[in-house]
């Protein structure tokens, strides 16, 4: 088959939110809690920004161009009344002699329909991955740049301050003679420890905008229960808290299991497998090492445990997610530490490492830190001790 003479298509045009979409945020280097349009034209980056935002984006954002969306369209409509987002976006395209674009797979589809009718040829473009393993929209935002290994650091600063605040918590409570916990002349529940941790956090210059797990007991074999209710003595206490970095908006994510209390021998054992799960990830992490071998090497060792992971009573038991999964503007981002990437790590990915295992009567455990994968090993960007068993 003869190969097509036309150009590849290798500029990209978006129409999104950065508060929620993290492909223009990136794109963009601009944070706006409304949507606008912006494209690439070559090397540059342009942003359509209603005049609102023009100053500020001016001043703030990392686009080579900022043009007044609302001018545009005001002027579009001397001659043409219906002339909207649209027009204006295709508009300032041919003026830069662009009229075919890659767009993502979230694009508006009746803004998508209208700038086909208007003449510009569009390309979808879904969530595949390229030969390299990379995104094929920005295959770049991958690897981290110092800024941006910095404010996962920062995240997870704010995180360390929401474990220092629950610690602290269980470590003032005492059980009553039913084995629920008491702080403060009160019953302690997942409600308040999630609170004096977002206290914390808050103090540290992050917010919890997507929540956190603060699971006890049972409540934890479903690895994402945000947990609720009496926290009891004696019983695991799964703690994963990701939030996100006000400044630099990146998140951090991490993971600590307690108990107050004295565990039992079950507990323990389980415990201590799952701090040498993650302690083998870490060090089976690499570039050129596929994310799928260091999700290998955690079932392996499981596995050699006698830990088995399967449904058992309508309930999925033992090591049922994935080994982690990369983290930056967005919580989940690529690439996976699981059997869905088979794809080599490169140095500058930054992934999330969270080993878990999870069985009714006796509970959940999991232990997360973030790394930022290197070319002999990685380096990691989050901090805190495994102290787990509080007296």
């Amino acid at each position: 088959m003869a190969r097509s003479s036309a150009p590849a298509v290798r500029d990209v045009l978006m129409m999104a939110t950065p508060s929620k979409n993290a492909d223009l945020r990136w794109f963009g280097g601009f944070h706006a809690s409304d949507p606008f349009p912006a494209f690439s034209v070559g090397r540059r980056r342009i942003g359509l920004l209603p005049g609102m935002e023009v100053g500020r984006a001016q001043d703030e954002s990392a686009f080579d161009e900022v043009l007044n969306l609302t001018a545009i369209i005001a002027d579009l409509r001397k001659t043409n009344p219906k002339a909207g987002v649209a027009d204006a976006i295709v508009f300032a395209a041919l003026e830069r002699g662009v009229q075919r674009f890659r767009v993502p797979a979230d694009f508006p589809v009746g803004l998508f329909q209208r700038l086909r009718e208007l003449g510009l040829e569009l390309h979808a473009v879904g969530a595949q991955q390229n030969e390299r393993g990379a995104p094929e929209l920005f295959p770049e935002r991958q690897v981290k740049s110092k800024a941006e290994l910095a404010g996962i650091r920062a995240g997870n600063v704010a995180a360390v301050a929401g474990f220092t605040a629950v610690e602290q918590v269980l470590a003032e409570s005492r059980a009553d003679k039913k084995g629920v916990l008491q702080w403060k002349g009160k019953t302690l529940t997942a409600e308040i420890l999630k609170e004096e941790a977002q206290v914390a956090i808050l103090r540290k210059g992050a917010l919890c905008d997507i929540g956190l797990i603060i699971a006890p007991g049972d409540q934890a074999v479903d690895c994402h229960c945000s947990g609720s209710g009496p926290v009891r003595a004696n019983e695991l206490i799964v703690c994963d808290i990701y939030p996100r970095h006000i400044a630099s908006h990146h998140y951090g994510d991490m993971t600590r299991t307690y108990l107050k209390g004295k565990a039992n021998p079950k507990q323990r054992k389980m415990v201590l497998a799952v701090l040498e799960a993650q302690r083998r990830a870490i060090k089976a992490i690499r570039a050129g090492v596929t994310g799928a071998k260091v999700h290998t090497v955690v079932q392996e060792y499981f596995k050699s445990l006698g830990y088995e992971t399967g449904l058992k009573k309508g309930v999925y038991v033992g090591f049922f997610h994935g080994t982690g999964h990369g983290l930056g503007y967005d919580i989940h981002e690529d690439p996976a530490l699981s059997t869905r990437n088979p794809l080599p790590l490169v140095a500058g990915h930054a992934v999330t490492v969270e080993p878990g295992l999870y069985y009714p009567g006796i509970g959940g455990c999991r232990f997360e830190d973030c790394v930022v994968v290197t070319k002999k090993g990685c380096d990691f960007l989050s901090s805190h001790p495994y102290h787990w068993e509080i007296a």
